[in-house]
Formats: C-alpha cells, structure tokens, sequence
C-alpha cells in the first residue's frame, strides 16, 4: 500500500505562520476532517478531503511517488488570498500522516494493547504541549540618504535580534527568507525561528513593506527583466525605497525611535514630531511704496517627501499639518531658491496681498509686521451692488463693490495706487459674486457684462439671481422685469373616468397662460426641455418637482403628440389606477378627480370592503385574507380586467380560484379554462371535487382522440383543466370554444414571450384572464411582459417599447427611479401576500399534499409489478396464512412505494423519470426563490441520493444527513444551518425524523408517506417548535392513483386514534387487518 512522507517541520515551513498551523492541529484533533481518501490512478497519488469550518471546504494534496506533497489546494478563501498553506490543508496533511504514514525504518518492539492505548495517551498529551512560546524580536531601523543623479535617494537598513542586534548583510535575501518563513541563522547566539519569533504590530507594518517591495521588484523582473536590470533596488545591506513608499515608511515610523543618515550627519533615537508646527517666521515691511515678505526658516530644511508633509529642520523631522502645509509649501518652493529670501509687492499689487495672501499665512508660520506699517491698514464694510437691464439680444448688468466712500468696478483697470492708506478688502464675499457671475459665463465689455444665449439666461434666472440675492443688492429695469420665471405650481388638472365611452379623461391649464400655448408648452414638457418660454418673455420652468411629476405622467402614459389635442388625453381605463398612485405619491395635489373615476380606484385597491358575496358553502372556509383575494378577482372581472395572483406558496391560491369560479357560474355559463404544468391537473381535479363538488371538472387528457371527444362534449362542465403541453398540442380544437375566463397556474411557463406555451396561451378565447404564480420574474423582465401580455394586452406596451423604456434601463443601468415606477405601474394587477403579512390569521403549521402523476414509463413498471405482485401475495397468504406472510408483504408494499419514488431504486439503468420528482424539483425552485429554507424528508437513503445529484446539478448547497451521520457532525450540520447555512437540509426519516432541533427551516417536504402520520408528525416537528418564528409550511407529495394515495387515505381515517394510541414506528402496520392490507393492492 502507498505511504505518504509527510513530516511537522515540513507542515510548520509552508504554514502561512504558528498560529495558522497550530489551529489545523485543532481541526484535526477535534475530527473536523472527513471523508479523506488516498487515491493512486495514472501514477499521481493524490488525497481528497473535506474539512469542516465555518462551512465544508474541500482539500486536495498532490504527492510525489515518494510520498513527499508537490502541491495542495483548499477552496477557503484564505488559501486564495494568502501564501502558505491554510488551516484546513494543515488539518488534513496531519489526517493523512496518521492515516496513509509512512512506517519508521525500525519496527518498534510489539506492546500490549494496554501499552498501545497508555502510549496513544501520552502521544495525545505531548501534542498539546506542542506549543513553543512566541518572542519577539527587536528590530533597529536605519533611514539614510544619499545624494544621486536627480537629487537624494532614500534606503533603509536592518538590524535584528533578541538581547544583541545583528546587521542585516543581504537584506533581499533576508525578507525572500521571511517571506518563504524559513530559518535564518545570524551567529551561534542567535537563530531566526518564523514559527517562534514575531514582531511588535508597528515593525510588522515595517516588515510588510519591504514585503511588498520585494513582491514588486520580482513582478518587475519576470514582465521586463531588460528593463528592470537598469535599476536594483537591493543592494547588499540596503534596501532603496520610492517615494511613495518612503511616504509609507515615515508614517510607520512616526510611532516608534529610528537612526537617520543624511550625508554628513547620523542621528540616533530620531522620533518624528507631529504635536508641534514646523518653526517658521514671516516678517512684512515696507520701503515706501512696496511691501516686503521676508521668511526665517533654519538653513537645513528640506522636504523628505514628494508632497511636503514631512520635513527635515533643526535636526528634526516634522510631520506637518494641513493648515501649515498648504499655504507655507508655495513660499517656501519660491523664496527657497532664491538666497535673500524675500517676496516683493509692487503698489497695484499691494491691497490684494493684505486681503487674500495675509490672512493665510498666519497658518504657514509666525508673522510680525513693521507697527508703521500696520498702522496704515484700515477696514470698511463691503457693500455689493448690481443693475441689471434687458437689451434686444439678451441682459447686461454693472457691479459695484462699495467700502464707504470708495467706489470699485471690478471689471474696470483704474486703481487708485497712490493712497497711503491700505483697505483690507472682503476678498472673500468679492470672489463668491464674482464666481456666481462666471458661472452664468456673463462676458465682460466696456466695464460692464453681458449674457445673451437664452438657455444660459434662463439658469442665470432661475438659479443664480437668488443666490446673488444673498449677497448684494440687486437693482432691475422695467424692461428686465418682464423676463419673470413662472410659478410652476400655477398648474391644474382634472381627470374622469367616462363610464359611457369607457375611457379616462385628463384636462389640464395654467393660471395666466393662454390656452392655444398649453399644447406646445405641453410638447416642451414631454420633450424634457428645461423651460418653455412664452410670447410675453416670461419663462415656464419645465423642471420644477411639479412639472417633472407631470412629465414622467405622460411619459409612463406614453401620450402621444395627437393625444395632447384640444387640451384633453384619452387613455385606456386600465391605465386608471398608475395614474392614481402617481398622483397620490407626487405634489401635484390641485388635480381634481370626478366619483366614477375614485369609485373605481377605491373598488380595486381595497377589494375587502368591495360587497361580493362568497358563495355560502365556503364562506366558513375562507380566512380573512383568502376572501380579500376572492373580492379581488372578483373587481378585476367587474372592470373587465385581469391580474396576477402571486400569493407566497401554501395561502390557498387555488381554494381563492375555486370561490371565484363557483360565484360566476350562475353569472356567465361559459366553462373557465385552468391551465397547468402536467403535475398538477389531477391535484386542480381534487381541490375541485373536495371544495367545490357541485362544479363539473373535465380533465382534457389522454390519447388525442380522447382529448378530442372531451372538448367536443364540454356540455354542463364548469371547469376544463389540461396542461401546457397539451394545450399546445390541441390548440387547434379551442379555437371556437369560448371561456368566461381563462386562468394560468404556474405562469411563469409563459415567460418567454417567444415560446409556444406564451402564443398558446395568449390565443385562448376568453372574457377575463388570470395568471398564478409565486415567481412572476425568474430571470429577466421579459417574463414579467409575457405575463402582463396575457392577462392586459398592451398595458404594458410592446415588447421592444418595454425593453428600451423599462428592462434596459432598470436592469444595466440600474435606474432605481424607472424600477419604482414599473412597479406602482403593475402593483394594482399584482396581488401578492407573503406568510409573514397575514401571519395573525394563519395557523402556525400548514399541511396540505400535492398530488403528482407517474410518468408513463414509470407507470408501466408500476402495474406490472403490481400485478405481479398481487398474485404472489394472495397465493402466499393462501398457503402460509396471513400472519406469516406479513413480512414479504411488507417488502412487495415497500417497493411499490419506491417505484413511486423513483423506479431506480432498484431497477438499475432506469432512464424513464419520475413524475414525482418533477414535481420536487418545480415546488423547490419556487420555495427558494421565495426565501424559504427546507427540510426534505425521505424513507429512502438512496432516493436522497438521487435527489443530491440533482441539487448538485443546480448548484443549490445542502446539508445530508443519515443513520451513518456521526453524532459530533450531527449537532455541528444542524448548528450551521440554524445559524443561516445553506437553504436545503436532506434527512433520512429515520435518523432525522426526532430529537433534532431546526427551526432555520420554514417548509417541510414529506418526499414519500410514511404508514404512521405520527412519525411524519415528529419529523415536521424539527422545524414547527418552540424557537421558531415563522409560519412552517408542510407538504406531503402523494403519486396519483397508486398506493401512497391509499396510505395517505388510511392515515386521515385512522389519525385520531394513531394519535392517541399508537406509537411511532412500524406498529401501524402491524396494527392493519387482512382486509386493510389487501386493499392498498387492489
């Protein structure tokens, strides 16, 4: 057998760190490794395990033919993000070196097996004293310069070591090592252990940069080695770092001593200063006529870095501030250069430098000013001033800056230089106007300004006038009041519904607007223009929140322009409700709305209080939110309407469907159309004949012929129900039938408008339609257009005009504006309560069964083993009698309810289905895509299995559990799926079916009945009990016409007293008589 050579130093060295191996020794301890297996094919051993964390993670290890690792993976995120292995590799290399180990080359003496548990005692005990105590090591750090061809260059050296400090000689080689977490010997007193040794978190960050460079550099080499050769950042001891990096450096630095080299001079213990400005003087005096800046900084500063933020002054470095950085930088790379150090401002220049410039260097350094020169500033304060008039081609206006007396035209070139005394001006405010004017891009022309594009009139207008309103007094001229900006709120409406033509009316006008201008106004609005102007001057702002409203309006009514005729939009009835709850949710509060027209809403969106009456014999059936729903379709059909029911799973879509259908037989004769997935017409046929017996249910079905003869024989039938496929087949034979209303079940297989079930569907002849589904969009928009198209064709357009207004939009640019908008579009037509919304009145457990039909190769495996069967069983009871014949009974009834399941149970090859598995596979991709988590119970191990290929097939992660699930794993699945793990949960029924708690789940799926209700009972009780908070809802799949049927009616009759008397398990069965046992055969 293969041996694999696998030792702890060798685990410890491609371990990230201590820390990391230590807890793979954990996992491995703790037996978190699982399923591990050692496989030899094509000469390349490898293993294979899994290994429980915060979930399942799976580890592969390549091995040489000598048994030494070659490679490893994990799918964790941590072996993907770091280097080194990771814990769970850890975890498994330990497994697989106790497992698959090679021997030691002496055999050992042979012990006892009380020595060998003795031995394996102590071994365990030495392990978890395997713990080396971490040291940490001291680190010196030398930051030099050095004078180069452009300037200094920066480096840093190392020293390292415990008590002593060891230099560094080859500091490339040092971090490879580090890096690669080997051994690194620096004398006889002093070796580096990566395992043992670590640094303090500030030489870490020191560390993890030279870590980085030397990741750079290498990435470097390898994509230009030609050009990379030109330039080595390591050198012996040294390391040269960028700039950037040197930036890095000094703000790991700032928190702990160092030595700084400059060219002439060493300092040792440099600490960097950051709670004191860099000392800087200033000093302003005046030769006469101009001002003279002079700075007194120590002749060594210089900047450290390329942005100034570190400097070198008076043997120290400062870290400078914001406040002194930005302003002191310009004079310090101005008057630097120059060796008298001094700024000179000439007569002109003189005011602006005392109102803009001085102010800020206060933050730069300490400035003094000569007291004969200080005395001549003075202050006043600024008052602005500007007149505005209208010229043919546009507005022009003057400004004034009034301090006082003195009068300034910032767009004239007169200055009064002479003046002794200084103002110090409000640079400030003056910039605010004069950057408020440059934004309406005004142009400047014989010291006054001008605008004359009207667009840039109109925002100057609307929203820059106030603005300057703020700060300087505004004068206008007759002529320029004219140029008014409408109120926008000037607005009103009025819509109506005209019951007689069937139609919805919308008027609008505009207070002091002329009516033969609203329709181009209105084309301006609709075109998204920023104004309209009007034949007085004045401008009609067209983005006011008011209008924008409007706008939007008649773009999601899609108004035509020869719909805005005569000031009054016609619009189809349906369009009633969006148009409502556009209003209602915009501040357009001053459109009037007639009775008909509010009835109709009212009647729609609360169709609880609408007074239909509910058919008597289910009145006491329905809860409170089902009859909402039944009076809701109930006012769709009253307007002529369609809708879409899309109740979460398990709130009785069908039961709201068959009330409806009962209360428009005496209304309307015609038959209603149900179309279904095949798996479900019996189960529609059954819901018929339990709650609405007295309606005439004919399934189309069967061979062609048959389904022929039943279509041409619909006479006294309330309900016709077939599925999609034969609808498809038989479209041809309802093309003269015509149904009071057509309803989809599972609608969502119309969702490609393209398909033949969508253009099948949308053919059918009927007065209303109706779509059920709890999954209206599965993958795109396009599903939710098909299915509006069904049941309102056109409202909501096109198919192209839906992609470019909403699909588009909404789906790649992700316009949550346009996404709100679809659905206060299709919320009246879509009514959909969650479990959640209508929890008071909800049971806290939901059982119902759905009922599926074998397909028809399963069906033939079925009845013939059935008839086989039943010979040998009465023959067997015949002769032995019926006690001694209740085991092979029991064994030829087991496996009928398999080939339920799924005949591959036990036929191998079997390539014919499962219709009951269709049926799973239907009802789970509606629960998950619903939000909830299921508990999937089945007799059945290997019926599991069948179903674990087919998640995996779907890439929907599940937890399995068996009677082989180790306890210890047991409590750890049930922990992380409680916790919110994966969304599926598959359990033997036996093993899973008690003392587990998993109230993380909120549905139950009983795959196959089992003879006791009460088991089943225990099982759903995993997720129904205390802990839970939300409703659960139960599911038994029953196969039609087959012995599950049978047993599922035996456990209605019997459950009370199973209930009461019998306990769990198989005593059921044990408990039936003759009579019972044979029936489940006939």
């Amino acid at each position: 057998m293969f041996k694999v050579n696998i030792k702890d130093d060798e685990m410890l060295r491609e371990a990230r760190n201590y820390h990391t191996y230590m807890k793979g020794l954990d996992y491995y301890k703790k037996g978190r490794v699982v399923d591990l297996q050692l496989e030899e094919e094509d000469d390349e051993p490898i293993i294979f395990a899994e290994v429980i964390g915060s979930q399942r993670y799976l580890v592969s290890i390549d091995l040489h033919l000598d048994g030494t690792v070659s490679g490893y993976f994990c799918d964790c995120p941590a072996f993907a993000k770091y280097d080194g292995i990771c814990k769970h590799v850890v975890a498994v290399l330990k497994a697989a070196q106790d497992t698959f180990g090679k021997p030691q080359a002496k055999s050992p003496t042979p012990k006892t097996p009380k020595e060998d548990i003795n031995q394996s005692f102590f071994n365990y005990f030495d392990s978890l004293n395997y713990n080396p105590t971490e040291k940490e090591v001291n680190l010196e750090v030398t930051l030099g310069m050095e004078r180069g061809s452009q300037g200094f260059n920066f480096y840093i050296e190392l020293r390292i070591g415990e008590e002593k400090l060891y230099v560094v000689k080859n500091i490339k080689d040092f971090i490879g090592d580090v890096k690669n977490h080997k051994t690194i010997e620096f004398g006889k007193n002093f070796i580096f252990k990566p395992y043992i040794h670590i640094f303090s978190p500030t030489d870490q960050a020191i560390i993890d940069l030279t870590l980085n460079h030397y990741d750079y550099e290498a990435t470097a080499a390898a994509l230009n080695p030609y050009t990379h050769a030109s330039y080595i950042s390591f050198k012996g001891k040294r390391l040269y770092i960028s700039d950037t990096n040197l930036l890095k450096m000094l703000e790991i630095l700032e928190n702990r001593s160092f030595i700084f080299v400059t060219e002439s001079e060493k300092y040792e213990d440099m600490m960097i200063i950051k709670d004191r400005s860099l000392p800087v003087k200033f000093n302003l005096v005046s030769d006469k006529e101009n001002l003279i800046l002079k700075m007194d900084v120590a002749k060594n500063i210089f900047p450290l870095t390329y942005n100034g933020r570190y400097f070198f002054s008076n043997n120290s470095i400062y870290k400078m501030a914001d406040e002194q950085l930005q302003p002191f930088v310009p004079f310090y790379n101005y008057l630097r250069p120059r060796k008298n150090e001094r700024l000179v401002f000439l007569p002109h220049q003189r005011e602006r430098f005392i109102s803009e410039i001085l102010p800020q260097l206060n933050s730069a350094g300490e400035v003094t000013i000569d007291p004969n020169l200080e005395k001549r500033f003075y202050r006043e304060e600024l008052t602005p001033k500007i007149f505005f008039d209208r010229m043919e081609t546009g507005i022009y206006a003057s400004l004034e800056f009034c301090y006082g007396d003195e009068v300034f035209n910032p767009f004239s070139p007169k200055r009064n230089a002479k003046n002794e005394r200084l103002l110090i001006r409000d640079a400030k405010k003056e910039q605010n106007i004069m950057g408020l004017l440059g934004k309406a891009d005004f142009k400047v022309a014989k010291e006054k300004i001008y605008l004359e594009d009207e667009i840039r009139i109109f925002d100057f207008l609307s929203e820059i006038l106030p603005e300057l309103h703020k700060l300087a007094e505004i004068y206008y001229s007759e002529a320029f009041k004219r140029m008014s900006i409408r109120d926008p709120r000037s607005f009103t409406g009025r819509v109506r519904l005209n019951e007689g033509a069937d139609l919805l009316q919308f008027s609008f006008e505009f207070e002091g607007v002329d009516k033969s201008e609203l329709q181009s106004l209105f084309l301006s609005l609709k075109e998204k223009k920023k104004y309209y102007r009007l034949k007085d001057g004045s401008f009609m702002p067209l983005e006011s929140p008011e209008l924008i409203e409007v706008s939007e309006l008649l773009e999601h009514l899609h108004i035509s322009d020869k719909d805005l005729k005569n000031n009054v939009i016609e619009l189809p009835k349906y369009k009633a409700l969006y148009m409502d709850k556009k209003l209602r949710d915009s501040k357009l509060d001053n459109v009037e709305k007639n009775t008909a027209f509010k009835q109709m809403v009212q009647n729609i969106t609360e169709p609880k209080d609408m007074d239909f009456q509910i058919p008597h014999s289910l009145k006491d059936v329905l809860r409170d939110y089902q009859k909402t729903g039944y009076k809701w379709l109930k006012t769709l059909t009253a307007y002529g309407m369609g809708g879409i029911l899309a109740d979460d799973m398990g709130l009785g879509k069908t039961l709201e469907a068959l009330t409806f259908i009962l209360s428009e037989k005496e209304k309307d004769g015609r038959p209603v159309l149900v179309i279904s997935p095949t798996s479900l017409i019996y189960n529609w046929q059954a819901e018929v004949n339990k709650f609405v017996p007295g309606l005439k249910s004919v399934v189309i079905a069967g061979t062609p012929k048959e389904r022929r003869d039943l279509l041409d024989d619909l006479k006294g039938a309330d309900i016709v129900i077939t599925s999609y496929p034969l609808i498809r087949r038989d479209i041809g034979l309802y093309k003269n039938i015509e149904f009071s209303c057509c309803i989809l079940d599972e609608a969502q297989h119309i969702k490609n408008p393209d398909s033949i079930n969508a253009k099948t569907a949308k053919s059918i002849n009927a007065k209303v339609r109706f779509a059920m589904t709890g999954t209206p969009i599965e993958n795109s928009l396009t599903e939710l257009w098909s299915i509006f198209d069904f049941i309102l064709p056109g409202y909501l357009m096109s198919h192209n005009k839906f992609v470019k207004n909403y699909e588009k939009p909404i789906v790649r640019e992700k316009d949550s504006g346009t996404l709100k908008e679809l659905g206060k579009l299709i919320s009246p037509f879509v009514l959909r309560r969650m479990k959640k919304d209508v929890l008071k009145e909800l049971p806290d457990k939901i059982e119902n069964k759905i009922v599926s039909e074998l397909t028809e190769e399963q069906k033939k495996v079925y009845m013939a083993y059935l008839q086989q069967t039943k010979k040998e069983i009465y023959q067997e009871i015949e002769d032995a009698g019926f006690e001694k014949s209740r085991i092979k009974v029991l064994a030829a009834l087991t496996r009928l309810r398999q080939i339920c399941c799924h005949p591959g149970l036990f036929i191998e090859n079997y390539m014919g289905g499962s219709g009951k598995l269709q049926q799973l596979e239907e009802l789970m991709t509606d629960a998950l895509e619903s939000g909830h988590r299921i508990l999937l119970f089945s007799q059945f191990t290997s019926m599991l299995s069948i179903i674990k290929v087919r998640l995996d097939k779907e890439s929907i992660e599940y937890f399995y559990l068996d009677g082989s699930t180790k306890s210890k794993l047991r409590g750890q699945m049930v922990q992380s799926f409680n916790s919110g793990e994966r969304k599926v949960f598959l359990i033997s029924l036996k093993a899973g079916g008690t003392g587990l708690n998993l109230t993380g789940a909120d549905m139950v799926i009983h795959f196959d009945p089992w003879w006791n209700p009460a088991v089943e009972d225990q099982a759903s009780d995993r997720a129904h009990r205390i802990g839970q908070k939300n409703v659960v809802h139960v599911v038994k799949l029953i196969s039609r016409g087959t012995i599950e049927e049978k047993v599922y009616e035996l456990q209605q009759r019997k459950k009370e007293l199973i209930s009461a008397v019998i306990k769990p398990g198989e005593t059921m069965l044990a408990k039936m008589s003759q009579e019972e046992i044979l029936d489940l055969f006939a």
